[in-house]
């Protein structure tokens, strides 16, 4: 699980679903589980306290965002206004953000429930849709060095079939990879996976946390740009 202290009352961590299931969870049991996704939520914070020595003493703000392989969670501290009816969040200004409290909020006061980021039902509905028409596959490979990136470029042959992005994050090289639809079948995109693996291993990290705090290198086109720049080693 990777940790990130954002300020004195508000953390962000991300765990991926690799993680959840070698602690006895599932998929299903985060989102449709309350009694074990209570469990996990204060396992994780366990983990924060002791990281971050960040004290739980009240209510929480939790924002959840479901990634391809992930969770990402943001939990800020908050209080009970005086009058019961407001939680007030600390902003990075010094500043208190009145929030109303309704029925979407009753999980925050019960300290543990993951929400669903704040969405709608209808948001969701699109969202799940556009899932739905999406079946393009995705992978993210890790390289410890830039010559195996340099070598997978000059060998890798049916680079049309994929767009792929390369970034550089925690000093590592990172190739996000999208085979096109109906491009290749299935044994195809596995020869390339295969290929792909002699250089480098599979890893759990996302192309959105990629794209918010690594490096980008290449926007498409990575391995034949590096092809084209640079000579096979």
């Amino acid at each position: 699980m990777e940790i990130e202290r954002i300020n004195e009352n508000t953390v962000k961590f991300y765990i991926s679903y690799m993680d959840i299931e070698d602690r006895g969870f599932d998929r299903e049991d985060v989102w449709y589980n309350r009694e074990k996704s209570e469990q996990l939520f204060w396992e994780m914070m366990d983990e924060v306290n002791e990281q971050e020595e960040f004290i739980v003493d009240g209510p929480l703000w939790i924002q959840v965002q479901a990634m391809d392989k992930g969770l990402e969670i943001i939990v800020t501290k908050a209080q009970l206004s005086k009058d019961g009816h407001k939680l007030e969040l600390p902003t990075d200004e010094g500043k208190l953000l009145d929030l109303p409290i309704d029925d979407k909020m009753e999980s925050l006061l019960d300290k543990g429930h993951f929400l669903n980021s704040g969405k709608t039902d209808e948001e969701e509905q699109i969202e799940d849709n556009e899932d739905d028409e999406d079946e393009e596959f995705s992978i993210v490979l890790k390289f410890i060095d830039i010559e195996n990136v340099i070598h997978l470029g000059h060998s890798i042959r049916d680079t049309f079939a994929f767009h792929d992005e390369l970034y550089h994050y925690d000093q590592a090289y990172y190739l996000f990879i999208q085979f096109r639809d109906d491009w290749l079948d299935d044994d195809e995109q596995e020869d390339v996976i295969s290929h792909m693996l002699e250089f480098s291993e599979e890893s759990n990290m996302t192309v959105h946390r990629l794209s918010e705090y690594g490096n980008q290198i290449y926007q498409e086109s990575a391995l034949a740009q590096i092809k084209q720049h640079f000579p096979n080693l």
